[in-house]
């Protein structure tokens, strides 16, 4: 995913700033990491408040099988909904609990 496909995505946000990150790409707005790109998949943050909405919304959350035991590790992030890669609104609303997400595991 090129970053200006990021950009487009989280406009609703203001303006979010690109890093390198495991590989992939670390996405940030306002110093606050909103979402990650892994293995050229867009993943947003959410933690225990939002989680079960991705769920609800049929999103896989990002796991990976760790160094050690070889034992499943998950992440606290989560894809998106295929429906709000073309619908800006609902985009909006995704992004948005994935920026409030971010700022609670900040404190």
């Amino acid at each position: 995913m090129d970053n200006e496909r990021i950009e487009e995505l989280f406009e609703s946000l203001g303006p979010v700033s690109i890093r390198k990150l495991f590989g992939g790409k670390g996405i940030y707005c306002d110093g606050v990491i909103v979402a990650i790109v892994v293995s050229g998949e867009l993943m947003l943050k959410a933690d225990a408040e939002s989680a079960p909405d991705f769920e609800a919304a049929g999103c896989r959350q990002w796991t990976y099988t760790g160094s050690r035991h070889g034992k499943q590790v998950s992440m606290p992030y989560w894809s998106v909904p295929d429906s709000a890669f073309d619908d800006p609104d609902e985009m909006a609303v995704w992004a948005r609990r994935a920026y409030e997400a971010g700022r609670r595991a900040g404190k």
